[in-house]
């Protein structure tokens, strides 16, 4: 299972991370600048140093140093330098006898300072040598001055100046993720306050949340709201229902019940099958109730999101049409399709029960005049249309009105008071809709099933007129 951190984390990280690189940068950067700046600071010393010594040198004719410049061969940037200087000849005039190995060779005219680095006494150094002409006890010529320093005196310097800048960085980013880590609990603060004020909530408190939140959040608090109002109203919805139906199976139950105790307290068989012939309606008449309760549930199920099936509404139509078509009591029922139908993505077995339960209602409110029902089925480039039309009674504008309402009686639709609102939820989980008109004579329904956007172009349905 993939780890999830808290948004405290995920922002501490995400701004830390980006800190810490430029931390890698400019650490790179001041020890860079730091070897840079070390060189130069060395090499300045070392070479105010050997301008000192030749100019004492030059002076005292190699005999003494003045108190300044022994001060700077004694602590130059933090360590002792050692120097000689070297007469034309060959011959030294001052300073140390060995000189360190490595130096280059010196040409025979004045040149300026040249920088090097070498080895003394087994220790690298790091020097400069000053050729300049002068004139001692009456000897002119070119005269050598070489200053040195222990090496590590520098590294050490380096080392120095880049602890302290670490110390300085580290420092700083220490402070910025503390900064950074109340900073984003502070800023998380109206969430937490927010979880808070929603645990405390208790299970059937679903009112919509009025509390002030952050802009960040408000959309996923709106969208909560939204939940919150669909939740409610399903539930209401449910609760209406239930008590509705809870209404309307206790009559026939109470019915079932009377009739059984009638069929047993019968003073005869042939009263007693009588009577068994109307508990047997009136079981029949229950169970359809209850099968139309589950019924009119799986159809408020259906989503154009849930799982359906892909089938060919020809085929389909052709075997609702074998099911349902034929003369019943003086009653034909007829199926045509103008055109071919292709393919639709949806649910079978409920659009057949909507298809049913149309017929079925035609059937049985047509009235004594009903003689037809016809049902017909067309294609449009948007959806597929089943028509059902009767020259039954029909109904009247009030009728029409409380027609899909819930069992709103015999007159309008089935027996169970459910057959319209089925069809109706069975058109709404598939995103289509349900047309009812009175005419003269009869009425008229239609079931409008759409296609899908990529069913509509792979089929190519063209549009037909009529209904």
């Amino acid at each position: 299972m993939r780890r999830v951190f808290s948004l405290r984390a995920r922002l501490t990280a995400i701004i830390l991370i980006p800190l810490l690189f430029v931390a890698v940068l400019v650490g790179y950067w001041q020890l860079t600048n730091a070897r840079q700046t070390a060189n130069d600071v060395f090499e300045r010393s070392l070479l105010a140093a050997a301008l000192a010594v030749a100019n004492d040198v030059a002076i005292s004719g190699g005999d003494a140093l003045s108190l300044r410049t022994r001060d700077i061969l004694s602590d130059t940037s933090g360590g002792p330098v050692f120097y000689h200087v070297y007469a034309p000849d060959g011959v030294i005039v001052a300073g140390y006898a060995t000189p360190p190995v490595g130096i280059p060779q010196p040409s025979e005219e004045a040149s300026g300072p040249n920088f090097f680095d070498a080895r003394y006494l087994g220790r690298e150094v790091h020097g400069v040598r000053l050729q300049n002409t002068t004139q001692i006890d009456g000897f002119s010529g070119v005269f050598t001055t070489t200053v040195w320093q222990d090496a590590l005196v520098r590294s050490e310097f380096v080392r120095d100046l880049l602890l302290r800048s670490l110390l300085a960085i580290t420092g700083l980013i220490a402070a910025l993720a503390l900064i950074v880590w109340f900073g984003v609990r502070l800023g998380l603060r109206p969430l937490i306050d927010l979880e808070a004020a929603i645990a405390s909530r208790s299970g059937d408190e679903l009112t919509p949340i009025r509390r002030p939140v952050p802009a960040e959040v408000g959309g996923i608090v709106a969208t909560l709201n939204r939940l919150f109002g669909q939740v409610t109203k399903s539930m209401s919805a449910q609760s209406e229902f239930i008590s509705n139906a809870a209404h309307q199976l206790r009559n026939p139950i109470a019915g079932v019940l009377s009739l059984a105790e009638a069929v047993e307290a019968a003073p005869s068989p042939g009263e007693a099958k009588e009577r068994a012939h109307d508990l047997l309606e009136a079981a029949r008449e229950t169970a359809n109730l209850s099968e139309q309760l589950l019924l009119l549930e799986r159809a408020k199920s259906i989503s154009p999101a849930s799982a359906m099936e892909t089938f060919n509404l020809d085929e389909a139509f052709q075997t609702w049409a074998e099911e349902l078509s034929g003369v019943t009591d003086g009653v034909s029922v007829a199926f045509s399709s103008e055109t071919s139908l292709g393919e639709i993505n949806g649910d079978e077995t409920m659009i057949r029960e909507a298809l049913r339960n149309l017929v079925d209602n035609a059937l049985r409110h047509g009235g004594e005049g009903l003689k037809h029902v016809l049902v017909r089925a067309r294609s449009s480039d948007d959806g597929v249309r089943i028509v059902v039309k009767d020259d039954g009674v029909g109904l009247s504008k009030d009728a029409l009105a409380t027609v899909r309402e819930r069992f709103q009686g015999s007159s309008a639709t089935s027996r169970s008071g459910l057959g319209v609102s089925i069809v109706e939820a069975v058109a709404q989980g598939h995103s289509g809709s349900l047309e009812l008109s009175s005419d003269e004579p009869g009425l008229t329904a239609i079931l409008w099933l759409p296609f899908s956007s990529k069913q509509a172009v792979r089929e190519g349905h063209g549009s037909s007129s009529g209904n």
